[in-house]
């Protein structure tokens, strides 16, 4: 009897166990490792009440057809400037180069940067900023257009990168107005929906 009632008190104890170890919210490990930094409230940009209930971001439907190989023509000297942002803030970036895709039968471009101060940091001296916005800017997904990682380790030998929409996130901004994001340029607009990544987020 006590052998059966040690083997019950362990069973109950695992299953309280797998139950406080809930698996992650997400279709993909990008998605799921987005919403563990959401959740955590050490590093989640969300406010205090909207962190309280949040349960995970609002995604597209994973689509593959929103991956694409791009062709990366690099910016020679480019200049330095200042990018503007939500704030007063005014950080340095160059324009890393112009990626060329096509999509949805559509050829298409975006500018790619480089920010100065990650240059400085181990951590991300190979990241490049990409912030664009698309025909659902401001209805679907977040006015303010969407970012995208992309690194300089991320090119192939042929001068190809491959853009993975899915792969795309919010600006903090877009949860938060106590952030400083940068603007998405012009030029970075694209005329067409990318119903891909991260959609815009309701607040409470």
């Amino acid at each position: 009897m006590k052998k059966i009632t040690l083997i019950l008190s362990l069973f109950l104890m695992i299953s309280c166990n797998s139950q406080d170890k809930r698996p992650l919210i997400g279709e993909t490990e990008y998605q799921q490792k987005l919403n563990a930094s959401y959740k955590d409230a050490s590093k989640s940009p969300l406010k205090k009440k909207d962190l309280k209930d949040f349960k995970g971001l609002d995604f597209f439907p994973v689509d593959s057809s929103f991956i694409v190989t791009a062709k990366l023509i690099k910016t020679e000297n480019a200049p330095t400037f200042e990018m503007a942002t939500t704030t007063d803030r005014k950080p340095l970036y160059k324009e890393y180069g112009i990626l060329k895709f096509s999509l949805k039968g559509k050829n298409l471009q975006l500018t790619i940067y480089q920010s100065q101060d990650d240059l400085r940091d181990e951590k991300y001296k190979d990241y490049l900023f990409l912030p664009f916005t698309d025909n659902t800017s401001g209805e679907e997904s977040y006015g303010g257009g969407r970012y995208m990682d992309v690194l300089t380790t991320d090119e192939k030998s042929d001068g190809t990168i491959v853009l993975n929409f899915n792969n795309t996130y919010n600006p903090y901004c877009a949860y938060n107005d106590r952030y400083s994001c940068p603007l998405t340029p012009r030029k970075n607009h694209l005329d067409i929906e990318i119903k891909a990544g991260v959609k815009v987020f309701e607040k409470h």
